[in-house]
């Protein structure tokens, strides 16, 4: 082998070691660098796990955040709205017969008091005010007086000489000064003893008795029967107090059974009276009818009240439906029927209706005590602005003047119609504006208003139809003073004895009939058997 050769091979040998051991430099170097990118990626797993724990741990904060946020946003809402319930408690013992539909009966010591009197002390005097018309007791004619006593002056008033005392012996100029007193006799009861001699016969030897005539059948005379009921129904003395009056002003023991009967015969007296004017009922052109609580043995009842032209009729029932209209009135009503906005009412009767606007009155009244937002206030302000000009004109048609403000004349019906129609284009706007009103009493108010507004203004137009109910409300007063002293009834009998003399007692005197006379003749015709008399209004 040549030199070259050698050297070639030699060189040749070095380039492989020397390559052989920069291969192995790489080797350890890529080892180095491959085991410190474990450690920066073991440290980058670490910190990435250090992250996603943070990451975890922040999220669990935030979820657990988030569910405190909502309990306390639960807490807010229970109580938003517990508060929104005592405002309402609160609301309803402040409501009263002023500001909503709340009968007067239900003003006690449960609820705030309604305001009595003026809200501003009056400067004026108690007392009659200069120029107030004098009233006086009217002396009855003396040809009615029972006694007439002449009273002659013993002596002369200027020069003191005798007078004689005899009125046949005196001489008199003018007329005389008359002075009259009222005295009631001393009341005591007239005791009619009848007796019936057994009569022997001339024929037989045998004896005869007269039989017991049916109007005396009984204790107690058609007057003293008719008084009782008076004192109960009328008076509204509960039996035990009937029992002790007539012990200490007439001298007569009477048992609480006998009150009873003498109360029940009254009503089956009354009974043909009655069921006459429960048919008249249907035919009349305008009614006024509501309904309040009862009770007969602890159980709920309805005193119902229809007040016509010239008689009422009451009714008990065990519901506050429509059906009691129809056992009334029909299934279809043909006359005008006023009322409040009771539902039953505006379902039953499709007809005519007047809707009373004292409810309305006090409702609007009720809003603006309790509203929270001007809108509401200020709907409330024109609403009652609107009233107050509207009824000026009723007043005025009336012929009531209690607006003196420039000394308003009395108006005709046509007059009342054409200047109420600006105050009902009125109203009608301002019901159609807060349909959607925030407030949800003035919402309600608003849609009332607009869906029954055609039922508002009756009164304009048809004769005999009042603005408001209060003709029925002031018959059921005395329902209600009734219910509080004697506690509604105990049986079915009961509730309709209580309807009839309630008809009776207060159709005699919507017709200005004694009542108590009524009552007397009504037992003495069913003691013969007859009917008693009508209380049926004269056909024209």
């Amino acid at each position: 082998m040549s030199a070259r050769a050698v050297g070639r091979a030699r060189q040749s040998e070095v380039e492989g070691n020397s390559h052989r051991r920069s291969n192995q430099l790489n080797r350890e170097q890529l080892h180095r660098e491959y085991a410190r990118l474990l450690r920066e990626n073991e440290e980058l797993r670490r910190r990435v796990a250090e992250r996603d724990g943070q990451i975890a741990e922040r999220e669990g904060q935030i979820a657990e955040r988030e569910g405190q946020i909502a309990e306390r946003e639960k807490q807010i809402a229970d109580a938003e709205k517990q508060i929104a319930d005592l405002e309402r408690q609160l609301a309803g013992r402040k409501k009263n017969s002023t500001n909503s539909s709340k009968p007067p009966s239900s003003d006690g010591l449960a609820g705030e008091q309604r305001p009595r009197g003026r809200k501003r002390r009056s400067q004026r005097k108690p007392g009659g005010q200069p120029g107030h018309a004098g009233h006086h007791r009217p002396l009855v004619p003396s040809a009615e007086a029972s006694a007439i006593v002449v009273l002659l002056p013993q002596q002369c008033g200027h020069c003191g000489g005798s007078l004689p005392q005899e009125p046949g012996q005196v001489t008199s100029t003018g007329d005389p000064r008359r002075h009259q007193v009222t005295e009631v006799p001393p009341v005591q009861a007239h005791i009619t003893e009848y007796q019936f001699p057994n009569v022997v016969c001339g024929q037989c030897a045998k004896t005869t008795r007269a039989p017991l005539p049916e109007e005396i059948a009984g204790q107690f005379g058609p007057q003293l029967t008719a008084l009782i009921a008076y004192c109960t129904v009328v008076c509204r003395l509960p039996r035990r107090l009937v029992e002790a009056m007539l012990a200490d002003v007439l001298g007569t023991e009477i048992s609480l059974g006998s009150t009873q009967k003498a109360w029940e015969e009254v009503s089956q007296a009354v009974a043909e009276p009655v069921r006459q004017l429960q048919e008249q009922l249907p035919r009349e052109a305008v009614l006024n009818v509501d309904e309040t609580g009862w009770r007969t043995n602890g159980g709920k009842r309805w005193i119902w009240a229809l007040v016509a032209q010239q008689f009422v009729f009451y009714v008990v029932a065990s519901t506050r439906g429509a059906e009691v209209l129809v056992s009334l009135l029909g299934a279809v009503y043909r006359g005008i029927l006023c009322s409040d906005r009771w539902v039953v009412y505006l379902s039953y009767h499709s007809g005519r209706m007047q809707l009373c606007w004292a409810h309305l009155k006090r409702n609007i009244l009720g809003i603006a005590d309790f509203a929270q937002n001007p809108s509401a206030r200020q709907f409330c302000r024109d609403a009652l602005a609107i009233l107050a000009r509207l009824f000026r004109l009723w007043y005025r048609f009336r012929g009531d003047l209690r607006d003196r403000r420039g000394n308003p004349q009395p108006l005709d019906r046509r007059q009342l119609i054409e200047k109420s129609i600006p105050l009902q284009k009125k109203l009608f706007a301002l019901a159609e504006a807060h349909l959607d009103d925030a407030d949800r009493e003035v919402r309600n108010m608003a849609t009332a208003l607009f869906t029954n507004f055609e039922r508002l203004f009756t009164f304009l137009e048809h004769e005999g139809v009042e603005p408001t109910n209060n003709t029925v409300e002031r018959a059921l007063r005395t329902a209600v003073q009734w219910r509080k002293i004697s506690f509604g009834n105990r049986s079915r009998n009961g509730e309709i004895a209580t309807a009839r003399l309630l008809t009776v007692t207060q159709s005699c005197k919507r017709q200005q009939r004694h009542v108590l006379d009524y009552l007397a003749d009504a037992v003495r015709c069913h003691r013969r058997r007859t009917t008693a008399p009508s209380l049926l209004p004269p056909r024209p």
